[in-house]
């Protein structure tokens, strides 16, 4: 497999550990508005879940947000694990992830619905972990994959 390509942000200075995984939010905040380091905090796509590779221990700026400050970290798009049909569960293929359950209630919907994954993106099937911990409510057949930003 390819290395994955790097990307530099900013994070808070409590969040800086390699290895932590997180799921960009987006802008949200009043207080970013002016901020001049704003494009280097807010350069990263909603809703994918990414992990800090390594800090940069050289930069730091003072932040209104995160209470001590921030600093430059390069990250890459995390893996996300997940439920998906049983037919598609092909360690190294490629496919784009539907939301197809809307039973809130079901004790398997975050693994149906993760969080870092974007609906109609395209994913690889990374490693297939094993069948879903819960019988799916619907009757479908479900396995456990980590699915790989393409």
């Amino acid at each position: 497999m390819a290395k994955q390509k790097t990307k530099v942000t900013l994070v808070g200075v409590v969040l800086a550990k390699p290895g932590l995984d997180f799921v960009y939010e987006g802008s949200v905040c009043p207080e970013c508005e002016d901020c001049k380091v704003r494009k280097v905090c807010h350069n990263l796509q909603p809703g994918k879940k990414y992990r800090v590779v390594t800090v940069r221990s050289n930069t730091r700026h003072d932040c209104p947000v995160h209470h001590e400050a921030v600093v430059a970290v390069d990250v890459v798009e995390a893996p996300v694990v997940a439920l998906i049909s049983a037919d598609m569960a092909i360690a190294n293929s490629r496919i784009s992830y539907e939301f197809s359950c809307p039973k809130t209630g079901c004790r398997s919907y975050r693994l149906c619905r993760p969080d870092g994954i974007i609906e109609g993106e395209k994913y690889v099937v990374g490693e297939v972990l094993g069948n879903a911990p819960e019988p799916c409510e619907r009757g479908r057949s479900l396995k456990l994959v980590e699915l790989r930003p393409v």
